[in-house]
């Protein structure tokens, strides 16, 4: 195991260890900024590239020691690379992978609290070193009568701390990103919901089997097998499923035939969920995703699961039918009832955002307004992202007084950045036919 992620023996959990933790990398990142305005000084010239440099690794080296929320906004945020200068989303992307894991007297101590028995007691093999370490807990892979298992420790004090959590490092998002800090109070609140429901591994062992039940017809995907008796509120046992994560199965030089099949069963699966379930896989980062040499696409983690309530549905999805640009006066009352535009908003300001949001869901609809999509295409993404770029200098949704949208639609519009995200790096070119507009027809 390299230094960089040399195994932690403790994670401070009293909230006076961790805003103790928050207040020393504020210290740092403001020495940064010093340096940087020093440096700037004797050369006018200076980029900030450095300074964010040096604060994605503080920041990433605070968060990876206290683990858990916040942690998981780090890794939330890395997925947009709208949203964060480049030195911070590379840095903050090892969350998906790679985050220090917990050393295994700790792992020791869990399982006896749960089970009065040691992992070695459970399991006929189990690894002392974690096989993967994120946000919340960390994998260790096991056997048991013949059968190789992935078992998840989830880390101590993780649920008790999300509140407190998300409360420090909201200052880091709101300056680093640049965000809206009314939206930052919006959104805050449903990422506490959800966090504080990830740490729930007995509700993630009962949604994962409801949901892999429910999916088991979609081609090309195999889901692992849970075993609820292996399995706790802080450990879950599944099958430990063979392939390879994102990166390394592009390095393999997959065929486009595999890469299109790899594709097909991702839009499948999540546009099944969404428009029959109205519950979702929401965080597909690509630590969540097997790919096998076949094409064949395993999906694990059920932990972060959006269920959507049928009135948002039915507004949102109203913006992806193409018609709708068609309908000024249906297309309004969508944005209002989204919250995308207030009645007390000035004339002008309306009109600026009404061209705004009609320019967004045009371009983020595309795919859905043809029977094929070719994700391949750069231009495309580069398009998303210039956008990206002129909103956020927009003067009614950088400098609002109230949050624009509504609480569901952050977990929707993540699953599908994620998703779009996935499909750009597969280079896909598949069949982009929705229930959505065959339950319209």
């Amino acid at each position: 195991m390299s230094e960089k992620n040399k195994a932690q023996n403790s994670i401070p959990a009293s909230k006076v260890q961790r805003a103790s933790r928050f207040m020393q990398t504020g210290v740092k990142v403001g020495a940064n900024y010093v340096k940087h305005y020093a440096k700037k000084l004797v050369d006018p010239n200076t980029d900030r590239e450095e300074l964010h440099q040096d604060n994605a690794r503080d920041i990433y080296d605070a968060l990876s020691e206290l683990k858990g929320s916040a942690l998981k906004v780090a890794q939330m945020m890395s997925m947009d690379k709208n949203m964060l200068p480049t030195a911070y989303s590379d840095k903050f992307r090892m969350a998906q992978y790679s985050a220090p894991p917990l050393s295994y007297p700790l792992v020791v101590k869990t399982f006896r609290k749960h089970f009065d028995k040691s992992p070695t007691d459970i399991f006929d093999s189990f690894t002392t070193e974690a096989v993967n370490a994120a946000s919340i807990g960390q994998v260790h892979k096991a056997e048991k009568d013949g059968k190789t298992l992935a078992v998840k420790v989830q880390y101590p004090g993780v649920a008790e701390s999300v509140s407190a959590d998300l409360k420090m490092v909201k200052p880091f998002a709101v300056k680093i990103a640049g965000l809206n800090e009314k939206e930052v109070d919006l959104y805050m609140e449903e990422v506490e919901s959800m966090l504080l429901d990830e740490t729930r591994y007995d509700l993630e062992l009962k949604r994962s089997i409801s949901l892999t039940q429910a999916c088991a017809h979609i081609p090309n995907i195999r889901f692992p097998k849970y075993y609820p008796e292996y399995s706790s509120t802080k450990i879950l046992t599944m099958d430990w499923l063979e392939g390879t994560h994102l990166d390394k199965f592009l390095q393999t030089n997959p065929s486009q035939e595999i890469r299109n099949k790899v594709g097909q069963a991702l839009w499948d699966f999540y546009d099944f969920q969404i428009h029959e379930l109205r519950e979702v896989h929401a965080d597909p980062h690509p630590g969540n995703f097997i790919m096998g040499a076949d094409g064949v696409l395993g999906i694990i983690d059920f932990g972060c699961v959006k269920v959507l309530p049928e009135d948002f549905y039915q507004q949102y999805f109203v913006l992806m039918d193409p018609t709708l640009r068609e309908d000024r006066q249906k297309m309004l009352e969508t944005f209002y009832t989204l919250r995308f535009i207030h009645p007390d908003d000035s004339d002008e300001d309306k009109q600026l955002l009404e061209d705004t949001f009609k320019q967004m869901i045009q371009l983020l609809g595309r795919p859905f307004h043809k029977d094929s999509f070719d994700f391949g295409q750069d231009e495309y993404f580069e398009e998303i992202f210039a956008f990206g770029e002129k909103s956020s200098r927009i003067k009614p949704l950088k400098e609002a007084k109230k949050p624009r949208g509504v609480k569901h639609g952050l977990y929707l519009n993540r699953t599908y950045f994620g998703l779009y995200s996935i499909l750009n790096q597969l280079k896909a070119n598949i069949c982009t036919k929705s229930a959505y507009f065959s339950e319209k027809a």
